[in-house]
């Protein structure tokens, strides 16, 4: 019997990739079973089922770190992903890794985001029965939201790396296993998203007018580089060399690079991300979802109407905040005037 197009791929990987690659014959497998598809490694399937999803189509219309800029070329949840998948996959190629594997979960760590950023998770966190994490929420996001309840039904390396991607001022290289993904793959895209986002938050601060070229730490710019892609391509090709130095399957960073990584989110943190010029209109955006929360709770037909339900799947909070959760910022916008605000009355 002649072998399957997957079959010859899952093959191909066996011959070119590291012995420290997760392999796509090799997966751990879904939470329910399923036949495979003929022409794609699990992995690459999951990628597919990622992209045509719903969710992650919203993260086009959800703040990275400015609110509604009006300028068209700040980042978003989407653009952001795919920046992150962009680094990862060069990685992953470059130490001879699973690309589809880290491409699959570059593309979904956010899926679970909230709107307005870190700010609508920190209110969710804080209204919600239980707390909020958007790891968490990515995870639950394919395992249980995504096509009307049914899920994405991932392999258990994707959702590994999905749920461990999140280190906020935690540490870049952790040495806690329990919290690193169990494939590099995964450990790969938790260090792509810290270089696309400390580069990435930089470009939109510096359009923003937040911060200056002239405001950025000496030392970072000493061992990364003056520029946009000059950092991007000092910390790539760092750890790549590093990683293939220190062999045994781990991912490292040389002391230099990795200090300047640290300094230079430290400063975007400082700088940036808790500046009040920034967090301004978040208040207000915030004090909208709230307001959205303690609503629908106490409105729970209108719930059902909004979101088409003809019934709960969980209990009414946890209903209520994956509904947030899902939405867009300008959906948040829209839901609020209609639910709080008077209609102008045309005069004829």
């Amino acid at each position: 019997m002649s072998k399957t197009i997957r079959e010859e791929l899952e093959e191909r990987e066996k011959e070119i990739l590291s012995p420290f690659a997760a392999l796509s014959s090799k997966t751990r497998g879904r939470q329910i079973a399923e036949e495979e598809c003929p022409l794609r490694p699990a992995f690459q399937h999951d990628r597919d089922r990622i992209v045509h999803s719903k969710s992650f189509r919203r993260l086009k219309h959800k703040t990275q770190v400015f609110l509604s800029p009006m300028g068209d070329h700040y980042r978003t949840r989407l653009t952001h992903a795919l920046e992150v998948s962009q680094i990862a996959r060069t990685i992953a190629k470059t130490l001879r890794l699973n690309e589809d594997l880290t491409e699959a979960i570059s593309l979904a760590h956010d899926i679970g985001h909230t709107p307005f950023g870190h700010a609508g998770e920190d209110t969710l966190n804080e209204i919600v029965s239980g707390g909020f994490n958007h790891a968490d929420q990515s995870l639950r996001v394919v395992d249980r939201l995504e096509r009307e309840g049914r899920g994405l039904n991932l392999t258990f390396e994707v959702r590994d790396g999905i749920v461990k991607h999140t280190k906020g001022k935690g540490e870049i290289l952790s040495e806690n296993t329990e919290a690193m993904a169990c494939t590099l793959e995964g450990q790969v895209v938790r260090i792509a998203d810290i270089i696309a986002y400390v580069n990435h938050d930089i470009d939109d601060a510096i359009r923003g007018g937040v911060i200056s070229e002239e405001d950025l730490p000496e030392d970072c710019l000493k061992y990364l580089g003056p520029t946009h892609s000059r950092r991007i391509n000092t910390m790539v090709n760092d750890l790549i060399r590093e990683s293939l130095r220190v062999g045994g399957g781990r991912l490292a960073l040389s002391k230099e690079v990795l200090s300047a990584i640290w300094n230079l989110r430290e400063f975007l943190w400082d700088r940036v991300y808790e500046n009040e010029i920034v967090h301004a209109d978040f208040h207000k955006a915030t004090k909208m979802l709230r307001e959205l929360f303690y609503y629908l709770v106490d409105h729970p037909n209108d719930f059902l109407s909004l979101t088409q339900m003809e019934s709960l799947y969980d209990p009414l909070e946890r209903c209520v905040c994956d509904f947030l959760a899902g939405m867009t910022d300008r959906y948040v916008f829209a839901l609020y005037e209609k639910l709080f605000l008077p209609l102008p009355r045309r005069i004829w």
